[in-house]
């Protein structure tokens, strides 16, 4: 058994510690589940310690240390699926995914549709967004939108302690290619953990509310409902919808809230330009034309690299204010 602070299942947990006890559960429930990684096995458990007590618990067969090559683990991985394996790889940061694109989106993706369904590939990709952290521009960079942009591929932001645990263990069991994105600043949010499975593709909807909805995912939920509930004396009174998963996407939710409060603001770190959150407001728009009383607004990062100096690095990365400018701005509209 790993780290005894994953298994409590009463009080509160971090997300990092709902993260190794969804990888336990599965090591435990499954021997065909292996992990890959740069120093996942102990006495490190990877840069985050997200692995730490697996090696010692399942053995270094299991929870497999690799060479330092993204190409080599991730082709590793694709490899065990198709052999009949579940493995659970990571890829220590996000900026690294432009190494191994082409085994993600021209095979991974793939395999599955262009065997008429005979070779799924069931893999699971983690990796981690320092943004935030003043780790620099080459470790800190959302990459989301490269990845929902590619059938084949499904994309989870988990944002709380136990939807981490419930969807890392549903992508493990998917017979797809999913790659689970863990945003470095949440891993020591703590938070109630149950056994609730939770269905990929299925949002939440952390706070109801009557006049805006706010469509956000992974740590930007803590900071839609902080500027939410510093709105709720005076109003509007704000929505907060957790996607949860990028793809599948849950639109069904997504309409169904918006077409209530009929003002919907997009936020999410990842710069604007190109991001995900142009998707949703397509969608959104196109959609419910006709019945919006605002344009939907998208609030991101800026479009340049993230900075290293704290005070830059916060002027870029969306935060509270301009998120509350952004409420503002859709609240002011008619009706």
């Amino acid at each position: 058994m790993a780290d005894s602070r994953t298994r409590a299942d009463t009080g509160e947990v971090s997300v990092r510690a709902a993260i190794t006890r969804a990888l336990d559960d599965a090591l435990a429930a499954d021997e065909t589940v292996v992990l890959l990684g740069e120093d996942i096995a102990d006495p490190s458990g990877g840069v985050f310690g997200v692995t730490k007590g697996l090696s010692t618990t399942y053995g270094v067969d299991r929870v497999r240390d690799t060479p330092i090559s993204e190409q080599a683990i991730v082709g590793a991985a694709i490899g065990a699926a198709l052999g009949g394996l579940r493995p659970v790889a990571e890829l220590m940061f996000m900026d690294f995914l432009g190494l191994v694109l082409d085994q993600l989106a021209n095979h991974a993706a793939k395999l599955r549709y262009m065997s008429g369904g005979r070779t799924p590939v069931p893999m699971v990709l983690r990796t981690a967004v320092g943004g935030g952290l003043q780790v620099g521009a080459q470790h800190s960079q959302m990459l989301e939108a490269w990845l929902t942009h590619v059938p084949g591929l499904k994309v989870v932001v988990p944002s709380t302690a136990s939807d981490a645990r419930a969807l890392l263990r549903a992508a493990i069991a998917d017979d797809d290619p999913c790659v689970f994105i863990e945003q470095v600043p949440l891993l020591s949010r703590r938070g109630p953990l149950d056994d609730t499975p939770v269905a990929l593709g299925t949002a939440a909807i952390p706070r109801p509310g009557t006049d805006v909805t706010v469509v956000t995912y992974g740590r930007q939920v803590h900071e839609a409902l902080a500027v939410a509930e510093s709105l709720a004396p005076t109003g509007p009174d704000v929505e907060v919808l957790d996607l949860r998963t990028l793809s599948p996407l849950d639109t069904e939710a997504v309409l169904e809230s918006v077409a209530r409060t009929r003002r919907c603001v997009v936020l999410h770190e990842a710069v604007v330009t190109g991001g995900f959150g142009a998707e949703l407001a397509a969608l959104i728009s196109e959609a419910l034309f006709g019945r919006l009383l605002a344009p939907v607004v998208r609030v991101g990062a800026v479009s340049a690299p993230l900075p290293y100096a704290k005070s830059l690095e916060r002027l870029a990365l969306p935060g509270p204010e301009r998120l509350l400018a952004a409420i503002s701005r859709v609240a002011s509209y008619g009706g």
